[in-house]
């Protein structure tokens, strides 16, 4: 099997692969785009850091291509849908640079409220100005960490030793978790105007991009001191400048950016109450090492039918198994995705029960797949099919599984049942023909509806008008409706109606939405 590297990667990782004698390793470093194509077509396996681009055009050549690796957690350079559709197991290291990134972390907080990098420019240009560099204390200040993932808690345990004040939000993390830890959780809002220091640790999302900018640094004491070093775009680079400027932010320290390289003649990179690092989070010798060997076992373990691991797009199956159960681990994944983005707040329970004909087969990576989904919205790239279930266990999620052989409607359905802040919560799908995934129940109430692309689900009362108004609103906004299907408990009372539109609607629409007559409340929801 041909193993392509295109990327610098660390010898340790490497001589795990060349020890295996039915492997052949070249090591192709700066290829253009269309030198990647020519060649790619060659290869059982590409491994990767950030600097190949794995576009959806390289990926169409790459005929014999059966896994990528990607040596680093981010997956923003590789087109995983694209991979998906041709089964290419995408894997990545999630675990490599934790350390490095929380001690870099660490460093830039120390770095700002001393002064350090000023300090030692003025002291290198002959300068002897003490008082120019008066610093503040992180012993008895308030750290608020925004994402309590594996770097997050790190971030948290050093922190602390410094006699600091953990606050925390992290949707998907409950409080007795936090607790055992030693962390207060509270919500977001709280944690603004709570916090001396704010720390992100999330992946860039829709729902975390600008995740702090005017609205919310209007929230913070004056003087708060704000630290990225997860993914550039969590916080809005012109409202900090302008917060900077103004003294309510009292120093920023950055490692990612919006733009990567950022522009570096302008005024926020030059602000003298900056500390800026060229995204260097995991530029330690030791995760260098660590992300090398991480994926590389994985992808020769791949290769060799040995097992799956840290894979973003793939459950551990095998061949004759996955036949089998790869609609339901599509479908799975539908219901996790949906229940996580109805369901807003902290879950502390999932049970899923399997019922019908499908509880003869072993259905660990259908519960995965439906975990993997359930986790996604807010861990993104870091969450796979393989540690979905020790994320959930780590973020106090109860998970239960169970089998039932009879189900009155549908030979097999899988049912989603959730916790969400104390109430109880419910979707459940099934296949139809051709294995087409269907959603059919959401809270009790029967709908029938696809699970693909852009959808509005609403709360509403089932009152003439209804539909109407909703369709003329979309309608006026050029907003086409591709589906619609409703189900209702009885005839006046509550209804969910679900619908599959071809583009995305705005927070705007979405209140002019809410405000129409006997709606109850709308979910914009990607799947």
């Amino acid at each position: 099997m041909r193993i392509l590297i295109s990327d610098p990667l660390s010898d340790e990782g490497i001589k795990i692969l060349k020890e295996v004698k039915d492997f052949h390793v070249d090591i192709k470093t700066e290829l253009k785009a269309d030198q990647l194509k020519a060649i790619i077509k060659d290869y059982d396996a590409l491994i990767v850091r950030s600097a190949t681009k794995v576009t959806a055009d390289i990926i169409e050549s790459a005929s014999s291509l059966k896994v990528i690796g990607r040596a680093g957690v981010g997956l923003d350079n590789v087109d995983l849908p694209a991979a998906t559709k041709r089964g290419i197991i995408v894997m990545n290291s999630p675990a490599g640079n934790t350390v490095s990134t929380c001690e870099h972390t660490m460093s830039m907080i120390l770095a700002l409220s001393r002064n350090i990098p000023s300090a030692d420019a003025s002291l290198k240009s002959g300068e002897w100005k003490r008082s120019k560099f008066m610093g503040v204390e992180l012993y008895g200040k308030t750290l608020g960490i925004v994402g309590l993932g594996r770097i997050g808690a790190e971030v948290a345990k050093r922190a602390a030793s410094f006699g600091m004040k953990i606050i925390a939000f992290d949707p998907f993390l409950s409080k007795e978790v936090a607790e055992r830890l030693g962390i207060e959780t509270v919500e977001l809002a709280n944690l603004f105007k709570r916090s001396d220091y704010i720390s992100v640790h999330t992946p860039l999302t829709d729902d975390t991009r600008h995740i702090i900018s005017d609205k919310q640094i209007e929230m913070m004491k004056t003087g708060v001191r704000l630290i990225n070093c997860a993914r550039g775009g969590i916080i809005d680079e012109a409202a900090l400048l302008k917060a900077l400027e103004s003294g309510k932010v009292a120093g920023a320290a950055l490692d990612v950016f919006e733009k990567e390289p950022p522009d570096f003649t302008g005024a926020l990179i030059k602000n003298k109450n900056m500390v800026v690092t060229p995204h260097l989070g995991a530029s330690t010798e030791e995760a260098q090492v660590n992300v090398a060997i991480e994926v590389c076992l994985s992808v020769r373990d791949a290769l060799l039918n040995k097992g799956i691991r840290n894979a973003a797009n793939f459950p551990s199956l095998s061949a004759e198994a996955f036949k089998v159960l790869r609609p339901y681990v599509h479908l799975g994944e539908k219901l996790g995705l949906l229940a996580a983005q109805l369901f807003e707040g902290r879950t502390s329970e999932a049970k899923i029960i399997y019922t019908g004909e499908i509880i003869k087969n072993d259905l660990s990576s259908v519960t995965m797949a439906i975990l993997k989904g359930l986790l996604t919205p807010i861990l993104q790239e870091t969450v796979n099919y393989i540690n979905a279930k020790s994320l959930s266990k780590e973020r106090g999620i109860n998970v239960f599984e169970s089998k039932a052989e009879k189900e009155e409607d549908f030979t097999n359905l899988i049912s989603l049942e959730l916790v969400v802040e104390g109430k109880k919560h419910k979707v459940a799908g099934t296949l139809f023909t051709n294995n087409e995934p269907r959603i059919v129940n959401v809270d009790g109430l029967y709908v029938e509806t696809i699970p693909q692309g852009y959808m509005l689900f609403l709360e509403n009362w089932d009152k003439p008008g209804v539909i109407g108004n909703l369709g003329s609103l979309l309608g006026k906004n050029k907003i086409n409706i591709a589906g619609m299907t409703f189900g209702r408990d009885k005839p006046g009372g509550k209804a969910v109606s679900a619908l599959n539109i071809d583009n995305a609607v705005s927070e705007k629409m979405l209140s002019q939405i809410k405000k129409l007559d006997n709606i109850l409340s709308v979910k914009l929801v990607k799947l």
